[in-house]
């Protein structure tokens, strides 16, 4: 059995949250490393046809991601995403304090390219429109200075928004993003951005919806699942 199954937060007839781990691809890279599709086999849990990611979370990125296991069910959920209908957190670390408790992020992105540096996303006024509301959890002291937690809420779904926003709209890195943040605390740990929950609604049933823990990665940044839970995420 795939050690997916073992990480399901929600399922039905129609969907299946997961929580992704940290390193794992959504789509197969080209290097040829295990990506999710090496693992759709082992989640069909009796149905004939392989689930299908709705949506993308980056390699480095845990958390929910939404499956669904029929093409009906792809398309409706696909068109809720699109419509922005999806309510969905993201919780981040980062290297120093927010200058508020709360606020919105509204910094269209565009993609770039150059030999040197590769592509990467960047703020510009001629990019696709982006809005990420945050507000901070917690903050904790450390030997470099403060690190702070922050939950995301993103209205739209621009590739790596968060990772952007809060970099180029906070000017606070997330720790451990290779492209955009600030070093890992330790040798070659995983970025420290996590897709908290997720929300999906439905006609005449209850919403697809889940929370998933927060990875052990955390803790080592000054933040555990109760700085979570007693934030009321």
């Amino acid at each position: 059995m795939s050690p997916l199954a073992q990480r399901i937060l929600f399922m039905d007839g129609e969907a299946i949250l997961l929580d992704k781990p940290s390193g794992l691809p959504v789509d197969p890279p080209r290097d040829g490393s295990l990506s999710l599709e090496n693992h759709l086999a082992s989640l069909t849990f009796g149905f004939q046809r392989w689930p299908l990611a709705v949506h993308r979370l980056d390699r480095d990125t845990s958390g929910c991601l939404l499956l669904a296991r029929n093409p009906k069910a792809h398309k409706r959920f696909a068109a809720a995403f699109e419509a922005g209908e999806v309510s969905k957190t993201y919780v981040a670390a980062v290297a120093g304090t927010p200058p508020a408790q709360e606020g919105i992020i509204d910094l269209p992105l565009t993609k770039i390219s150059s030999a040197e540096r590769g592509w990467r996303m960047v703020g510009s006024p001629k990019g696709k429109p982006a809005l990420t509301r945050w507000r901070l959890v917690a903050t904790v002291a450390a030997p470099e200075g403060e690190r702070s937690l922050i939950a995301c809420f993103p209205e739209t779904g621009r590739t790596h928004q968060i990772r952007v926003h809060l970099a180029e709209g906070l000017r606070l890195g997330i720790i451990g993003d290779p492209v955009y943040g600030t070093p890992p605390l330790e040798p070659g740990a995983a970025m420290l951005l996590h897709a908290r929950s997720l929300s999906i609604p439905r006609k005449g049933k209850p919403p697809v919806e889940g929370k998933a823990p927060l990875p052990d990665r955390f803790h080592a940044a000054g933040f555990t699942e109760t700085t979570l839970t007693d934030a009321g995420l």
